[in-house]
């Protein structure tokens, strides 16, 4: 039987798409919670920078530290919000993209999330399995898009995501897509990240590599001494579900970034 092809994603993107893009891209966000009962700043809210990564329908994932006092808050109030900020780099803030999560929070033991952050954040390995830090799923209710001036939406959870029911082929295949890629194609991965996405050259001694897949694209980071931590987001203008159609893309992809 032969497959149908993926749909196009929008040339467009609608709201909901461009703010799932801006979080896909994030590697950090600006947690928000309701500061516990029974302290003298009860009620109000507290903001903390955290690390984040997301699993392939774009959920936020992140580890904390059970001594923080973002997570002695969500221990009794599970809301939070969530800002991701695309504004770094431009000359006038407050014309780019930014996204607001709101949603509830919980402790995962999934193993797919532990991957996936730490496929992001190889760093927080030497870490993660300390007694006090845990890894966290943030389920989304609704978003809070400003696109630019004038440029505003509220966007349901349900919109905002990406369930990955029609890709479970490729959630499987991750692991291999990405290793792959990053043991046999090196090469291309670099171009991705420098004639397709307009990133540095990797710098002796580092390497562009991927650190993960899903329908809509792939995430790159820059690893080794002086790469700064820098991440960077593929996405792909067609939807892929299983590995055969993420290797065609993949191919499709470096020709076009030869080309260029």
């Amino acid at each position: 039987m032969t497959e149908a092809p993926a749909a196009p994603t929008p040339a467009v993107p609608a709201p909901a798409i461009g703010a799932r893009r801006l979080v896909r891209a994030a590697d950090r966000a600006t947690l928000a919670t309701l500061h516990r009962p029974g302290d003298a700043e009860a009620g109000s809210p507290y903001a903390a920078l955290v690390l984040m990564a997301v699993d392939h329908d774009a959920s936020p994932i992140l580890l904390i530290s059970g001594l923080a006092e973002h997570t002695k808050d969500i221990a009794r109030d599970d809301r939070v919000s969530l800002l991701v900020d695309g504004t770094a780099g431009l000359d006038e803030p407050l014309t780019g993209p930014r996204v607001s999560l709101m949603g509830r929070i919980r402790r995962t033991e999934e193993p797919r999330h532990r991957t996936r952050f730490l496929a992001r954040h190889p760093g927080a390995a030497t870490y993660a399995d300390f007694r006090d830090f845990g890894f966290y799923w943030v389920e989304v209710a609704r978003a809070h898009l400003v696109a630019g001036f004038g440029r505003i939406h509220w966007i349901d959870g349900a919109a905002l995501l990406d369930p990955p029911d029609d890709a479970s082929a490729l959630v499987e295949r991750e692991a291999d897509i990405v290793g792959h890629m990053n043991e046999d194609h090196a090469d291309a991965v670099a171009l991705y990240a420098t004639a397709l996405l307009g990133q540095p050259v990797a710098p002796e001694g580092c390497q562009w590599r991927l650190t993960g897949i899903d329908p809509e694209g792939c995430d790159l980071r820059l690893l080794g001494e002086g790469g700064g931590g820098r991440v960077a987001r593929l996405d792909f203008p067609r939807r892929v579900v299983d590995a055969e159609q993420a290797r065609a893309e993949l191919v499709r992809l470096v020709k076009q970034a030869r080309a260029a």
